[in-house]
């Protein structure tokens, strides 16, 4: 007799755990259910994250970077399950060689974003980057893959947690990527995935007052009603690319904090 092979159960990925939807409702992608987020489940993430950030924003960049390394390390043992739910290997070599460009801006933020200012007076003064806080990033519908990696790494690179709200139309590629992120020394919550409609997490998240930034990129249509919501708290809202890497990817993602200093004390 021949055995039915186990199929995979694709659920939110939440504070570094697999649940389910609190709402217990999914929707079917390639003959496979989906875990639909409700918008309880969003916000269990942000709280998540937000727990996280002390964690990951106060490691140092150094060893930051060793953990998205590591996180490239994971992709690169499942680059065969990646690429059954993406347009093929390709692209996720290509998610992966992002993941290491990005790991390698970690420790070096400081010098090429930061710097020493000169001012008219007996003062240092200093402009250092520092990680905003939660971002919400919304990611693009195409590419599966590299399009959430596009829009995850530049805001985790420098300290800040995540929450992403998944492709509707192609999920499987980011859990799948949450399934990596989990086991790539991440402190859980850190990176927390949500699918669903976007539609419906978006909303919640642009007007949520303890998220301090919107990646609106992957967001379908007009954003004026993310914008205005995001202003309740005056979220920083981004566009970047759908797939691409760039130090000024990075640097919307950050504040910039200036320290004053007498010469001589």
């Amino acid at each position: 007799m021949s055995r039915l092979p186990v199929r995979k159960t694709y659920k939110l990925f939440v504070g570094g755990a697999f649940p389910r939807s609190e709402s217990g409702r999914t929707y079917e992608v390639d003959g496979t259910n989906v875990a639909k987020a409700s918008r309880k489940d969003a916000r269990d993430a942000v709280r998540a994250a937000r727990a996280a950030f002390p964690a990951w924003s106060g490691m140092t960049a150094y060893n930051r970077g060793q953990v998205l390394y590591r996180l490239a390390e994971m992709m690169e043992t499942r680059t065969a399950d990646l690429a059954s739910v993406c347009s093929g290997r390709a692209e996720v070599e290509r998610a992966i060689d992002r993941v290491v460009w990005y790991a390698g801006w970690a420790d070096k933020l400081p010098q090429v974003l930061g710097g020493a200012n000169p001012v008219a007076g007996p003062y240092f003064n200093f402009t250092v980057p520092e990680p905003t806080g939660v971002v919400a990033t919304i990611a693009p519908d195409e590419p599966a893959l590299e399009g959430i990696v596009s829009r995850v790494l530049p805001a985790i690179v420098s300290g800040n947690t995540v929450v992403t709200v998944a492709s509707a139309t192609s999920p499987l590629a980011a859990i799948e990527l949450a399934e990596a992120v989990a086991t790539s020394d991440m402190p859980g919550g850190a990176v927390n995935v949500l699918t669903g409609d976007p539609a419906e997490l978006a909303p919640v998240l642009a007007g949520h007052m303890d998220v301090n930034a919107i990646d609106v990129t992957g967001a379908n249509g007009d954003t004026a009603e993310l914008e205005r919501l995001a202003a309740g708290n005056v979220k920083r809202v981004v566009r970047g690319l759908p797939a691409g890497e760039s130090l000024w990817e990075i640097e919307p993602m950050l504040e910039m904090k200036t320290v004053w200093h007498p010469i001589g004390q």
